[in-house]
């Protein structure tokens, strides 16, 4: 098994993937700036394992992370580190540039430097694993087929742009440099502990308070939703097997409308809900549209199941109840989000 460093580990996505890691034998050094959406919580458990190691470190800041290159000698990265919220992207895009886009040039500067050095047998290990979204692929058509790996790149918000262009700097890496490195470009994740920003969490909490759900304009745009512990797994085979130089698309096979998904966790909320309200849909309010809303992102995710073997395995109803059942059970989770005003300020809707 390899030394296996990990950027924004303690985040939503991050915190399942260390976890899955360490299952698999392999030792984790997880790399988080804790910015507001990274919670330690999720890893405290792990604290003092001799295969697992944390340091707070921002990616933005070149020295620190050519530092952690040089004082954990990995074998292999993934990079998670991203802001990820369109919403926050509109309001204030400079900070989606500087950590998407120069924290990206950072790692992939330190992880060259790295490369170099290490022995033949090492090299042919090495992976430097990005982690993408669909959105840098921009709208879809409703009638259209899904986007694949070779769909070309038209993102439409500020974050999807920061996204983008990571992708083409870690593929510049490789071409030009001959860093090994494989790209994933995933469908909206979701599960237990996300940030109650993002779109299912703030349904789920709005309803348990019996306060307004606010859907984007019609709630007829479509995204396509991933269980959180799949992704986590997807991930890890397409580092330890994917091709280096190749992207693959990783999706969930759930396209649903905004509202349909909407009134998917009311109907679960009427059936769990401690309060025991049973007309959660009447809350549904519909809101102004945010700008550039892109319609509908779906992924066509045949090439890793065709040359790696994956395909999800939660189903859409499975996922979503266990995911609201999650809140209704972790109040001491999210109640210091709630305290500290973070909860429910944005819709939400992304999370890659």
């Amino acid at each position: 098994m390899m030394r296996l460093l990990i950027t924004g580990g303690c985040g939503f996505i991050g915190s399942f993937v260390v976890r899955k890691a360490i299952e698999q034998g392999h030792h984790v050094i997880n790399l988080d700036a804790l910015t507001y959406a990274a919670n330690p919580a999720n890893l405290a458990d792990l604290e003092g394992r001799a295969d697992y190691d944390f340091t707070k470190v921002d990616i933005r800041d070149a020295d620190a992370v050519t530092q952690a290159f040089q004082t954990y000698d990995p074998d292999c990265v993934m990079h998670l580190a991203a802001e990820s919220h369109v919403d926050r992207s509109i309001e204030g895009p400079a900070d989606f540039i500087e950590t998407n886009v120069v924290g990206t040039l950072n790692l992939l500067q330190a992880a060259r430097q790295h490369y170099a050095g290490l022995s033949p047998t090492r090299q042919a290990q090495f992976k430097f694993h990005h982690i993408s979204t669909d959105e840098v692929y921009g709208d879809l058509d409703v009638d259209n087929p899904a986007f694949t790996e070779t769909t070309a790149y038209d993102p439409s918000s500020p974050y999807s742009a920061s996204k983008a262009s990571s992708d083409h700097l870690v593929r510049a890496w490789h071409r030009t440099f001959g860093l090994p490195v494989v790209l994933t470009n995933c469908s909206n994740n979701y599960g237990p502990m996300q940030f109650p920003e993002k779109l299912i969490p703030v349904v789920i909490l709005k309803a348990l308070h019996s306060d307004p759900i606010p859907v984007y304009g019609t709630g007829e745009n479509i995204r396509d939703w991933l269980y959180v512990e799949d992704h986590a797994e997807a991930l890890l085979l397409v580092l330890t097997n994917g091709k280096s130089g190749r992207t693959y698309n990783i999706g969930g096979n759930n396209e649903r409308t905004n509202i349909e998904l909407v009134r998917t966790l009311c109907a679960i909320m009427d059936t769990h809900s401690p309060t025991g309200r049973k007309d959660h849909a009447e809350l549904i309010t519909y809101v102004k549209d945010r700008p550039g809303h892109d319609r509908r992102y779906a992924v066509n995710a045949d090439r890793i199941r065709d040359e790696l073997g994956w395909t999800p395995s939660v189903s859409w109803n499975e996922g979503f109840e266990q995911t609201a059942l999650w809140y209704l059970q972790n109040e001491d989770w999210w109640r210091p989000l709630v305290k500290s005003g973070q909860f429910g300020q944005r819709l939400g809707e992304d999370d890659a």
